[in-house]
């Protein structure tokens, strides 16, 4: 049995891809009854059930995806302790701290607590593991993301350019100040070119965690003059029930043959799209085993990483390479 939490629009699709791939009855709680059952009634058929429950019968799960706004980290400790395994689709920086820490409890429990599964940080893990295999060895994770999922991704990545951005940066943390650092991100059509700026987004903590041997890993995130100026403001207008088209750019560095060498891969989507099919591949990974107990995040040496890419890739996401120019 999987459980969501979680009724917005990440944790709509979540249900909706695990129905897809089989799932034929799940369990699904949110703080607004009505949008629960609204989901109920929009994806409970012959084949397959979706259960509106109250928060104490997630207990009863083997696994549940907390696909709501952050913080996750006392949910998940909860559940761990009660026998239940998790996914956290959460991108905040302190919640993902805070769920790192929970490596212990999860091992006591025996149970599983996979960190960052969303787009960015858990798709950018996915592909940083792919691409690190055309390396000898790899130092460096460059990261940009354009788009928001649902009202609550919106409002997290509006303060996220109002705070500190973190990196790291040749074995220690760097802080930058948010919405500094403008460089010129190239992402899947139909995005394309888009001006980034240091933001306080959660991947270079995951990504440190599953990948301990890089020496520099930066996370960037797409903004306009008028989002940098008005990042310390509440939100002038409120956020659209769904982002537009978003997307995903991931650029490692590393030596091969001797020789610098630099790959870079990304994925064009609606940023809800991506971060379900991450989330939805993780469960079903925990429930066939795939991951071992305690804490784990996407991408690292011992994550079920290419059965999960293969999941992502059935579930309708297209990853584009940037494979450069030449001149002769």
């Amino acid at each position: 049995m999987i459980g969501v939490i979680g009724a917005g629009l990440v944790g709509s699709r979540v249900v909706e891809q695990l129905m897809a791939s089989g799932q034929v009855h799940l369990y699904l709680n949110d703080t607004n009854p009505v949008a629960a059952h609204r989901l109920v009634e929009r994806f409970s058929g012959d084949a397959h059930k979706v259960s509106a429950v109250p928060a104490t019968e997630m207990f009863a799960t083997n696994v549940v995806v907390l696909a709501g706004p952050a913080p996750h980290a006392k949910a998940a400790r909860r559940l761990l302790e009660a026998g239940v395994s998790v996914v956290s689709c959460s991108d905040d920086v302190d919640d993902a701290r805070a769920l790192l820490d929970l490596d212990a409890i999860a091992r006591q429990a025996r149970q599983t607590l996979v960190v960052g599964a969303s787009a960015s940080p858990g798709l950018s893990g996915l592909l940083v593991r792919s691409l690190s295999k055309r390396f000898d060895a790899i130092d460096e994770v460059h990261v940009a993301v354009h788009g928001t999922a649902g009202p609550a991704c919106a409002q997290q990545h509006h303060r996220a350019l109002a705070r500190q951005s973190i990196g790291w940066h040749d074995g220690d943390w760097l802080r930058r100040p948010a919405g500094s650092g403008r460089e010129l991100c190239w992402f899947p059509d139909p995005i394309g070119p888009r001006d980034c700026y240091r933001a306080e987004l959660a991947d270079p903590i995951v990504l440190h965690h599953g990948f301990v041997d890089l020496a520099r890993i930066t996370v960037r995130m797409s903004a306009t003059r008028r989002d940098r100026i008005t990042a310390r403001l509440p939100m002038l207008t409120p956020p659209h029930s769904e982002g537009g088209m978003g997307a995903l750019r991931v650029e490692v560095r590393g030596w091969r043959d001797e020789a610098r060498h630099t790959e870079v891969i990304g994925a064009a989507d609606r940023i809800a799209n991506l971060a379900s099919a991450v989330a939805a591949a993780a469960a079903r990974s925990v429930i066939a085993g795939g991951f071992a107990s305690g804490v784990r995040v996407i991408g690292d040496d011992e994550s079920p990483n290419d059965v999960m890419l293969h999941d992502v890739a059935t579930a309708g996401v297209r990853l584009s390479e940037f494979v450069g120019t030449s001149s002769h």
